[in-house]
């Protein structure tokens, strides 16, 4: 069974943890995917320590295909978001007993 971590959660465990209002933490969080997002739109790439780094790539255009139907079609040229843990956190991911399979 899947969970998802939602934003909504991030906002209650930040006004959990923090203290401070629901609406306070709310913009904080927003605050900070809008300080990514623009970012990533601008310099391409964010690296956090200790965690990792968010890169923007262009993926070019290509011929796809549709596996039910066989049907070919072109897949444009676009940016997509990549990204790739610090050693640290895929060490951590890593340890014995932190298996999500």
């Amino acid at each position: 069974m899947r969970i998802n971590l939602t934003k909504k959660d991030l906002i209650n465990s930040v006004y959990m943890q923090v203290g401070f209002s629901k609406k306070i933490a709310e913009n904080l969080i927003e605050e900070f995917f809008s300080i990514m997002i623009s970012n990533l739109i601008t310099n391409k790439s964010i690296k956090i320590s200790k965690f990792g780094t968010f890169l923007v790539k262009t993926k070019n255009s290509r011929i796809g295909r549709n596996p039910k139907t066989k049907e070919e079609k072109k897949i444009s040229k676009r940016d997509v978001v990549l990204f790739k843990p610090s050693k640290e956190f895929r060490d951590l991911l890593n340890k014995t007993g932190n298996s999500a399979t």
